[in-house]
């Protein structure tokens, strides 16, 4: 890498690090660490695929302390069960999301406040409303503690490791219990974990892998929400379709912004020569960005949907067969809630900030989001 790219050390600002490395460098470059960071969308395709096992079995997904959770078969069965149940869900509480916005009230802190719209419309099918106090408890604290944005960095390590030992006790207690009754059908999604897995897989394990659904559901979900309110706030569109908003901000802002593999094999990377132990990281926010695939890659331009489906260069949760197992149930969601928006309130946002919040997920800068309800009919106000 040059020594411009490199100006910038990656842990001041990784995205201006990785945008001066990609203008510098092309499409794959090092990063600290022996991290190859890849911008080519077939390369960075092949890379989570694993078709030729180049790489260690690994999930965004499914990993625990403990490495890769599995086998395959056992991650399909969890996710066709989660995915059953969500989408049965959704559809049969549907009438209760207007109410739900409708509880951001005049003035809402973002992104903690599309954080909790969804997760209050979720945590019934994370938890069933008749399980232990304790358990909702749990969820709740691990949302304010570990989810929100920024939420880390406002606690000592000390208080994490203390929190987290705790909350992972009282979710392994839960599966045990869980284990103990018979169901016919999962009640949520703790019962979806537990009841797809064999007794002899370890109750701390499957704790770990139901936190990824409360990661996701209140987390991913809520930043691409948040990112949805915020581009459009800053950029009004009237009258453009809620889906092409979801998927543009998903595009310029991806949640899951760096994918990492470790490689098993020696073998090449788009030109990259690889060895064993070192991190090929498959980068959407820059094979978003690619001006080979994307036409004024920089800008919001949500039209530009109107016309593409599956594009190869767009990669928001994942790619191959370890993809987010409810992606396209998440994008309904945030899509639903935004027509909402839309069609039910004038609104604003006043950004308190320009630069989005960098951790495992990219977040939205904190803004504030004005509403005011008004009447007439939708296409009226459309």
């Amino acid at each position: 890498m040059s020594e411009q790219a490199s100006a910038v050390p990656f842990h001041r600002d990784p995205l201006q690090h990785l945008e001066r490395g990609f203008a510098a460098s092309g499409e794959a470059f090092w990063l600290p660490g022996r991290q190859l960071c890849v911008a080519d969308p077939a390369a960075a395709r092949a890379v989570l695929i694993n078709g030729e096992g180049l790489y260690e079995p690994h999930s965004d997904f499914f990993h625990t302390r403990k490495g890769f959770f599995g086998p395959r078969s056992l991650q399909e069965r969890i996710g066709r069960s989660a995915r059953s149940l969500l989408r049965a869900y959704l559809a049969a509480h549907a009438d209760e999301l207007p109410e739900t916005v409708g509880r951001l009230g005049p003035a809402s802190e973002w992104p903690d406040a599309g954080n909790h719209l969804i997760y209050r419309h979720l945590a019934p099918v994370l938890v069933a409303p008749d399980s232990p106090a304790s358990l909702r408890r749990t969820l709740d604290e691990i949302v304010e503690r570990s989810v929100l944005a920024g939420a880390r960095q406002r606690r000592s390590w000390l208080s994490r490791q203390v929190f987290r030992f705790r909350a992972l006790r009282e979710l392994a207690r839960a599966v045990e219990s869980r284990r103990h009754r018979s169901a016919a059908e999962p009640a949520d999604l703790l019962d979806a974990v537990v009841g797809s897995a064999a007794a002899k897989v370890p109750a701390a394990e499957l704790a770990e892998v139901f936190v990824s659904f409360v990661f996701a559901a209140a987390g991913s979900v809520g930043f691409a929400l948040g990112w949805s309110v915020y581009l459009l706030g800053t950029n009004p569109r009237p009258g453009i379709e809620p889906a092409w908003v979801v998927r543009e901000a998903l595009r310029l802002w991806p949640v899951a912004w760096m994918l990492a593999r470790s490689a098993a094999q020696e073998h090449q990377v788009a030109g990259q020569a690889v060895t064993p132990g070192d991190q090929v990281v498959a980068c959407p926010y820059l094979i978003h960005r690619h001006p080979g695939y994307w036409d004024d890659p920089a800008a919001f331009r949500p039209e530009r949907w109107a016309t593409v489906d599956d594009h190869q260069a767009f990669l928001p949760f994942g790619w191959g067969p370890h993809r987010c197992v409810a992606a396209a149930l998440s994008l309904q969601l945030v899509e639903d809630v935004l027509r909402l928006l839309l069609d039910g309130y004038r609104w604003s946002i006043t950004p308190h900030d320009t630069r989005p919040c960098l951790g495992s997920a990219l977040a939205p800068p904190r803004f504030t989001l004005s509403l005011a309800p008004h009447g007439g009919s939708a296409n009226e106000r459309r």
